[in-house]
C-alpha cells in the first residue's frame, strides 16, 4: 500500500511542482531556504495524502499547509523573544541573480506587504488561483480576498514606483 500511496502522491504532485516551488519561493524570499519550506510541507502532506478528499486539489493544499506552517514558526519565534538585532540574510543558490533581477526586485518589494496581502497576491497573480480557491486557502470571505489583491496590488505599485524614481534620481526627500 505504501508504494501505491507513494505512486499516486508522484503522480499528482509532479505537474505542480514548479507553482509550489515559486509560491514557497515568493513566500519566504530573504527569510530562510525556500526548500526547507516545500520538504516540510511535503512531508505533512504526505502523511495526510490518505484523509485528503479532493486530490485534484493538492496545490492548494500544499500552498494552505506552507502557510499553516510558516504561521506556526513565526509563533514560536515570537514566544522565544528572539532579538532582531541581526537580521538572518539567505542566499538562494539555486537562483540565476542576471535571469532573475526583476523576480528579486520584486519578492523585496512584497516583503514590504502585510503577509495576508502577499500570500494573495503569490497566490493569485504568480500561481493563478482563483479568488474561491484562495477564500479556502485562507479562510477567509470573497471580499476580503478581493480587498487584500487591490490593497496589496497599490502598495505594490507605489513601492516599485518609488525605488524605480529613488534610482533615477527623481525622489524629492523635502517633501
Amino acid at each position: 500500500m505504501s508504494k501505491q500511496k507513494q505512486i499516486a502522491f508522484l503522480k499528482l504532485y509532479e505537474p505542480i511542482h514548479a507553482k509550489f516551488e515559486r509560491f514557497c519561493r515568493a513566500r519566504v524570499y530573504g527569510r530562510m531556504e525556500y526548500s526547507d519550506l516545500m520538504n516540510e510541507t511535503l512531508l505533512v502532506a504526505y502523511s495526510k495524502f490518505d484523509s485528503i478528499i479532493n486530490k485534484t486539489s493538492l496545490l492548494s493544499f500544499l500552498c494552505g499547509t506552507a502557510i499553516k506552517l510558516l504561521a506556526n514558526d513565526n509563533r514560536k519565534l515570537k514566544t522565544k523573544n528572539i532579538s532582531d538585532d541581526k537580521q538572518l540574510i539567505v542566499i538562494d543558490t539555486n537562483a540565476n541573480a542576471d535571469k532573475d533581477v526583476n523576480v528579486s526586485l520584486l519578492y523585496k518589494a512584497m516583503d514590504f506587504l502585510p503577509v495576508e496581502q502577499k500570500e494573495c497576491l503569490i497566490l493569485f497573480e504568480i500561481l493563478g488561483f482563483s479568488i474561491k480557491e484562495i477564500v479556502e486557502i485562507q479562510n477567509v470571505s470573497e471580499s476580503a480576498v478581493k480587498q487584500r489583491l487591490r490593497r496589496g496590488r497599490v502598495k505594490l505599485s507605489e513601492i516599485l514606483t518609488f525605488e524605480s524614481k529613488h534610482k533615477r534620481g527623481e525622489v524629492d526627500y523635502e517633501k
